[in-house]
C-alpha cells in the first residue's frame, strides 16, 4: 500500500515509525506544513526511499489531491487537527483514492438551544457525502484512532460475540496518567482538546431515537477503572463514538462518552473559555489577525516533546450493558498503556502510540483485503475479529472485565 500521511506530529510520528516495520507499507509520504519536522522524522526512520517528505497545506484540497496523484498513493491518512478533515476528505476523493482519519468533521452548536439540542453533529458533513464516495468506488473510513476507533470496534465485538441484546454503550477514558511539574500541558493537541471539551457534549437517547446535548463537563461520575487504578471521576465530553455507535448498533438505548479530565484541568479550560482564548475567530493584534486558540496552541508544551515526562497509565475502554442468555450482563473492554513502558518499548509518547497503532492496523487490514468497503463508514461497519486478532499478533495489550450488573450506573 502507498500512503500519503498528512501530519507528522505526536500521532503521525508514531504511525510512520510503526508502518516502517510493516511489509504492507510500500511507500509512506511524510507530509507536513513544517518540512523540517518531516525531514527529521525521515532521518529517524532511516529509509528516505520509502518515506519521502513533502511540504503541504492541509487546508488546500487541490494541493492534497495533487500530492496524492504525484506519489500514486492508495490512501490519504489524516493525522492533523480535525479542522482540516474536510479539505483532506475532499482532496482524497478528487484524487480518486481512499481516505482515513482518526476524528471526523467538526460540529457546530445549535444556534438557539445548544445545551439541549444538537446542531451540525460530528461527522454529519462526511456522512452527507457518502453517495459520492460510493459512486467513486472509494472508501472513507472515519474515526479510526483509539477513541473513536478501537472503542467502536470493542462495541461491535461485544454486539457480535458477548451479548444477545446490547442496551447501552458508554465510553469511559481515564487512568492515572499525569505530567509532574507542568501547570497546564495537554496529553494531545490542545486545539482538539479545546474543541471537544468546550463544545456541548452529545448523548444518544434511544427512547427518543435522537441525540441530545448537555453542558460541558456535566454529570460527573466515579468510574471504577481496572488494573488497580480504581474509581476516577469522569465527565461528559463531546466525542465521535456517541454519533457513530447508534448508526450501526440498532436498538441501543443509550450511548455516552465521559473522560477523566481532572478538576484542575477543567478549571483551566473553563478559564480559557471565559476570557475568549478558545475562540478560532481571528482578532486584530498590533495590525495582525490572529486566532486566540492558535496563540494558546503556540505557548503550551507540544505533546510530542513530553514523551519522557509522562507518568502513569492511560486506559481507554467501552462499557457495554445488555443481556446474554436472558440474563443481565455488563462488561468493560479496554486498552491500557503505561507511559514509561510505552516510551521504552516503542520510542513514542504514550498517547501518540496508543492512538497511532489503530490506523496502522486498519491499513494492514485494508492492504491484505481482510477489510473492504466503499462509501463513508465508521469502524463499526467492519468486522472486529481480524482487527482484535492483529492486536494479539502484535502483543498490544487489551482486556475485558465483567462488571456486576447494576452495581454502577451511568449518570
Amino acid at each position: 500500500m502507498r500512503v500519503l500521511l498528512v501530519g507528522v506530529g505526536t500521532v503521525g510520528e508514531a504511525i510512520a515509525k510503526m508502518s516502517a516495520q510493516r511489509a504492507w507499507c510500500e511507500t509512506m509520504v511524510l507530509a507536513d506544513y513544517d518540512l523540517a519536522r518531516a525531514t527529521a522524522l525521515q532521518a529517524l526512520i532511516g529509509d528516505a526511499a520509502r518515506f519521502p517528505v513533502e511540504k503541504i497545506d492541509a487546508g488546500n484540497a487541490a494541493a492534497v489531491a495533487d500530492l496524492a496523484r504525484r506519489h500514486r498513493v492508495d490512501l490519504v491518512m489524516n493525522a492533523v487537527d480535525p479542522r482540516f478533515v474536510i479539505p483532506l476528505f475532499d482532496g482524497a476523493l478528487a484524487a480518486g483514492v481512499n481516505y482515513m482519519d482518526m476524528a471526523t468533521s467538526l460540529s457546530r452548536p445549535h444556534p438557539t438551544d445548544p445545551f439541549r439540542l444538537p446542531g451540525v453533529k460530528l461527522a454529519d458533513e462526511q456522512f452527507a457525502r457518502a453517495g459520492e464516495w460510493e459512486a467513486a468506488g472509494r472508501l472513507a473510513l472515519l474515526g479510526m484512532g483509539m477513541d473513536p476507533g478501537l472503542t467502536d470496534l470493542f462495541a461491535a465485538h461485544a454486539a457480535k460475540h458477548l451479548f444477545d441484546e446490547v442496551h447501552e454503550v458508554h465510553i469511559r477514558d481515564g487512568g492515572d496518567l499525569h505530567l509532574p511539574g507542568y501547570a497546564f500541558a495537554p496529553v494531545f493537541s490542545i486545539w482538539t482538546t479545546i474543541e471537544e471539551c468546550l463544545n456541548p457534549p452529545v448523548e444518544w437517547d434511544g427512547t427518543r431515537g435522537d441525540w441530545i446535548t448537555t453542558e460541558p463537563f456535566s454529570a460527573p461520575e466515579q468510574f471504577p477503572f481496572p488494573e488497580g487504578i480504581g474509581p476516577v471521576e469522569c465527565v461528559n465530553v463531546e466525542h465521535e463514538e456517541v454519533l457513530l455507535v447508534p448508526r450501526y448498533l440498532k436498538g441501543v438505548r443509550r450511548v455516552t462518552f465521559k473522560y477523566a479530565l481532572g478538576a484542575d484541568f477543567i478549571a483551566k479550560l473553563q478559564f480559557l473559555h471565559d476570557i475568549g482564548l478558545d475562540s478560532v475567530e481571528p482578532v486584530r493584534v498590533h495590525g495582525m489577525d490572529v486566532s486566540p486558540r492558535d496563540v494558546v496552541a503556540a505557548v503550551v508544551p507540544d505533546p510530542i516533546t513530553l514523551g519522557d515526562k509522562f507518568r502513569g497509565r492511560a486506559v481507554v475502554g467501552t462499557w457495554v450493558i445488555g443481556t446474554k442468555d436472558g440474563k443481565p450482563r455488563e462488561v468493560y473492554l479496554y486498552q491500557m498503556a503505561d507511559a514509561e513502558e510505552t516510551l521504552r518499548n516503542t520510542g513514542s509518547q504514550v498517547v501518540g502510540w496508543q492512538t497511532g497503532f489503530n490506523p496502522v492496523i486498519a491499513m494492514e487490514l485494508l492492504a491484505s483485503g481482510a477489510w473492504s468497503a466503499t462509501g463513508v463508514v465508521a469502524p463499526e461497519a467492519l468486522d472486529p475479529d481480524p482487527y482484535l486478532a492483529l492486536l494479539d499478533h502484535y502483543g498490544i495489550h487489551h482486556a475485558m472485565v465483567e462488571m456486576e450488573p447494576g452495581a454502577h450506573r451511568p449518570t
